[in-house]
C-alpha cells in the first residue's frame, strides 16, 4: 500500500469517526428513569481492582495453568535441525 492510499485511508476514518461522533446524541443518562435504582458508588480502589488487578489475576492463573499442564515433547521443540538427506 503506497503512501497516497494510506492517507486517503486515514483521512477517511477520521472523517468517518468525526461525523458518527457529530451527528450522535447524549446518552440521556442525567435524567433518572421510573425504576431506577442505583446503588452505592464504588471507589477508586475497588474500580481499579475490579477492572485492571482481577482481569489481569485472572489472566495470571489462565496462563499459569497453560504452562504448568503443557503435554507437548519438549525435546520436539528444541530440536529445530532438518533431517534432510541430500
Amino acid at each position: 500500500m503506497d503512501k497516497k492510499n494510506a492517507l486517503r485511508a486515514g483521512a477517511l476514518a477520521a472523517g468517518t469517526t468525526l461525523m458518527m461522533l457529530l451527528m450522535s446524541s447524549p446518552a440521556l443518562a442525567v435524567t433518572r428513569d421510573d425504576g431506577d435504582d442505583p446503588g452505592q458508588p464504588l471507589s477508586m480502589g475497588a474500580t481499579l481492582g475490579l477492572y485492571v488487578v482481577l482481569p489481569l489475576v485472572i489472566f495470571g492463573i489462565i496462563a499459569g495453568l497453560v504452562m504448568v499442564l503443557d503435554k507437548s515433547d519438549k525435546a520436539k521443540l528444541v530440536n529445530t535441525k532438518a533431517k534432510a538427506k541430500a
